[in-house]
């Protein structure tokens, strides 16, 4: 390969593993080109499946910054898959394909820029699709929302509540509510209306007899 032709496939490394949101490198000894392509089809809406040469991949490790992840993990024929799409589904679909085909074998990887163990890359693909964890994120959320939303309703009420038994509170410590004041009215009336019944009665009576006492 002529020194134009590393710079430039170099640079294309580097730029992958720049734009990538994740990569696990893989050894692919004993893989025909027939399990190859298969590999490439289950992986094509999440992952990109190169095989790479050690020389040039280890110079756009180094220049993307990520010598300490990868560099001693360029060890044999490697193959690189370089994810851009849903890390889960890509994860799930190296593992699945490594336990058909034994001769895949998962080294490590980076995610985000930190390194992960073939065992982290195994938990990440028995994790549930992106999909499915927003529906379920989506479902709390609705499910949060009605019950604020059922709580504000009913703070109209409870308020109207609050408000009446503080003012019967209130009235109870004033001395008495309306109820007993209009009650005890009917009483002062009728006693009001017998004094004025008794005294007119009297005055009737003696006017009636003027002379009584003088003839006594």
């Amino acid at each position: 390969m002529a020194n134009a032709e590393k710079v430039a496939a170099v640079a294309e490394l580097t730029g992958r593993f720049n734009d990538s949101s994740g990569v696990v490198l893989t050894e692919y000894r004993g893989l025909t080109v027939a399990q190859l392509a298969e590999l490439r089809k289950s992986l094509a809406n999440h992952a990109t499946f190169t095989v790479v040469k050690n020389t040039l991949t280890k110079r756009a490790v180094s220049e993307a910054g990520l010598v300490d992840q990868l560099s001693s993990l360029l060890v044999g024929p490697s193959a690189v898959a370089f994810v851009d799409g849903d890390v889960v589904e890509a994860a799930k679909g190296l593992r699945d394909f490594a336990k058909a085909n034994p001769l895949l074998v998962i080294k490590g990887g980076v995610l985000d820029g930190k390194a992960i163990s073939p065992a982290e890359i195994i938990k990440l693909a028995d994790l549930e699709p992106r999909e499915v964890l927003l529906a379920k994120l989506a479902g709390a959320m609705k499910a949060s929302l009605a019950g604020a939303a059922a709580t504000f309703s009913a703070l109209p009420a409870q308020m109207a509540q609050l408000a009446e038994a503080l003012r019967v509170k209130r009235e109870a410590a004033e001395g008495g509510s309306p109820a007993a004041d209009s009650a005890a009215t009917p009483d002062a009336d009728a006693a009001g209306t017998a004094d004025a019944a008794g005294t007119a009665d009297a005055a009737g009576t003696a006017d009636a007899n003027p002379d009584t006492g003088a003839e006594g």
